[in-house]
């Protein structure tokens, strides 16, 4: 009897799921929306009926998938399959995994949608050559996972590997965690838009503007990398800083854990090795001990937007 596997990528605006046969080839994938406005029972409701969609859709029998990976924002305790604390939904010790066994009479594992993302590329994706790597997202704020020796590394009740909230500038911006100077208060998309704004308005003769048509809320990601490239030399500054940031938080992560890899996801990692090349160079002259002596690989991840649903199946056949 064939096996199949679904892996579920759950957010605060949808949840996305994918079937899988045993050899992990994605087979099929639907999607259904979600909201912090449906209660707790309501959100579990719509996740299982989207994996018996999805299974009858394919002529998949639910009896021959053998288990379901559902990766989940906030802290989880994956042992317990338990959503400790998730606040942009208000989940406090949501026992999500029992209840989605209960509503699909499956088995079902409910990991960190960043841990899972991190075990995807390990598994799948631009790390599966390395034993050891950390996954960093750039978005709109900074997720992490962590790998060692190809085990997920999660802390105690999974509330580990949350680098974007390591500070690297005391008494810094303020972050929505309640401290300021955290990682994510300078590596994140959010911030470099925020930084191209305010470079911007310092420099009105910026290039920047008109890529932005004279319009400071159509700036994005990619803005300043943009006109960096055309030779704007406020642009090139904007670009500096948030590497030299960037860099500063990789190499406090590397001087710790030490990975064979690091890898970078989200939209800022389309700018390619018009980022990834000053980084290394900046990363690899501030090491503790030089990637001469230990290697170190720092690569764009590789499975975009599927990496949830391909984490959670990983973590799913574990």
């Amino acid at each position: 009897m064939a096996k199949y596997y679904i892996g579920i990528d759950f957010g605060g605006m949808s949840a996305k799921a994918g079937l899988f046969d045993e050899h992990s080839k994605l087979l099929a994938k639907d999607t259904v929306k979600t909201s912090k406005d449906d209660n707790y029972l309501t959100t579990v409701a719509k996740m299982a009926q989207l994996v018996k969609k999805l299974c009858a859709d394919h002529g998949v029998p639910l009896k021959n998938v053998k288990r379901v990976g559902l990766a989940s924002p906030g802290v989880i305790d994956s042992k317990k399959g338990v959503v400790v604390r998730w606040g942009n939904y208000d989940w406090t010790d949501k026992p999500l995994a029992a209840d989605m066994r209960a509503a699909t009479g499956l088995d079902v594992g409910v990991v960190n949608d960043a841990n899972a993302a991190a075990y995807g590329e390990s598994v799948y994706g631009a790390a599966k050559e390395y034993a050891s790597s950390i996954l960093i997202t750039l978005g709109t704020g900074v997720g992490s996972g962590i790998i060692i020796d190809g085990k997920l590394f999660e802390g105690s009740r999974g509330a580990g590997a949350e680098a974007g909230h390591m500070v690297i500038q005391v008494g810094g911006v303020p972050c929505g965690c309640g401290r300021r100077g955290c990682f994510e208060q300078y590596a994140s998309a959010s911030a470099l838009i925020r930084d191209t704004k305010k470079a911007m308005f310092e420099d009105k003769g910026s290039k920047m503007w008109e890529l932005a048509g004279g319009d400071p809320e159509r700036v994005d990601g990619k803005t300043a990398f943009a006109a960096a490239r055309a030779g704007d030399e406020t642009a090139q500054k904007v670009v500096k800083n948030y590497i030299m940031y960037l860099g500063e938080g990789i190499i406090n992560l590397v001087s710790i854990f030490r990975p064979d890899a690091v890898i970078l996801g989200g939209g800022v990692c389309n700018e390619g090795e018009y980022l990834l090349a000053p980084l290394r160079k900046y990363v690899a002259e501030r090491l503790y001990v030089g990637a001469d002596k230990v290697p170190l690989t720092i690569n764009r991840a590789a499975l975009g937007n599927d990496a949830g649903i391909y984490g959670a199946l990983a973590f799913a056949m574990a």
